[in-house]
């Protein structure tokens, strides 16, 4: 549906302001004598008793039918002549709009549609593909409105919380391992949950939405837990003299019971609510199927991507010497 309605027939009256000021008519004067004419001036007033009526004077309807009558029009110019208005402006018919809408200081015409069946970004996204391909003048400027342009708003929102709480995960674990290194090692588990997540969206034929983006962004502190507990027992191995490897395999091997335990019952947890077939339950499942994808193949690609990345971070800061320790001697 447009908002645009068919217009509704009007005469255009344009001045030429040379042939006015020729003339001797005043702009001012031109304006008061069209309204005084067509709209009418009811400054004077009737009283009868203790009624007060408006006394409306203007042209009669005989003289007010057709462009002929406006043509003919006739007012008194400051030297007291006889001038009419098609000596000083030019009439013509024209069509003016039934509404008028402006956005942004613009006028603008505004397509609505009632859409089901489809997610409404891949529907957004053919009518774009569809406007691409009119060819639209310049001074055309199409943009988003109603459900399309709160999408875009709230996954920008989410997409600038998405980063803030990343950063602050990274900036936390900084601050507990003295380390601006080894908190990138964390950080790789965010991406393996995010594999699971969307896997688990496409198999359920979820889209990725507003409800959906929250999982993601609830993600980030539960899978970090995973490599947290890895690295964790990795550093104090290494701080025990353990080996390099033998210290990852130990910790792998010590930690894999309580991340399979966690990571159990909360995907146990979330089943219900992804399983939910009630009213207002399509958004809930989504939600629930982004956090249990997520959680597995983090808990799966944890214990074998985050070792691999510790060693190889571990032996790049051996290589140039970053991981040195200073041992301060207190000598009686």
């Amino acid at each position: 549906r447009l908002s645009a309605e068919e217009g509704s027939p009007e005469i255009s009256i344009i001045p030429d302001r040379e042939k006015m000021a020729a003339l001797g008519v005043p702009f001012e004067m031109l304006g008061m004598a069209l309204n005084n004419a067509f709209s009418g001036n009811n400054d004077a007033k009737f009283k009868q008793n203790e009624y007060e009526y408006d006394i409306n004077i203007r042209l009669d309807n005989f003289n007010r039918q057709s462009i002929t009558d406006i043509e003919s029009f006739t007012l008194i110019n400051t030297s007291g002549e006889a001038i009419k208005l098609k000596q000083i402006a030019q009439i013509e018919e024209s069509e003016a709009p039934g509404i008028l809408e402006r956005r942004n200081r613009s006028a603008g015409i505004t397509l609505s549609c009632h859409a089901g069946g489809r997610a409404i970004g891949d529907i957004g996204q053919d009518v774009g593909k569809l406007l691409t391909s009119l060819n639209l003048p310049e001074d055309i400027i199409v943009t988003p409105g109603g459900e399309l342009e709160a999408q875009d708003k709230s996954f920008g929102t989410m997409g600038i919380a998405l980063i803030i709480s990343i950063l602050l995960v990274y900036l936390i674990m900084v601050l507990l391992y003295n380390n601006y290194m080894y908190p990138f090692v964390v950080l790789i588990s965010i991406p393996l949950a995010a594999i699971g997540a969307l896997l688990a969206l496409a198999l359920t034929m979820n889209t990725l939405n507003l409800f959906t983006m929250l999982g993601l962004l609830a993600l980030v502190g539960l899978v970090a837990k995973n490599a947290i507990l890895i690295v964790d027992f990795t550093n104090h191995a290494k701080d025990k003299g353990m080996e390099l490897k033998t210290a990852l395999i130990e910790a792998t091997h010590q930690r894999f019971r309580p991340i399979l335990m966690t990571t159990s019952a909360t995907v146990i947890g979330m089943l219900p609510i992804a399983l939910a077939t009630g009213a207002g339950a399509e958004w809930k499942n989504g939600l629930a199927w982004v956090m249990i994808g997520g959680l597995i193949s983090s808990m799966f690609l944890t214990l074998v991507v985050i070792p691999v990345v510790y060693y190889l971070m571990d032996k790049m800061l051996t290589k140039f010497g970053l991981n040195k320790r200073k041992i301060i001697e207190i000598k009686e």
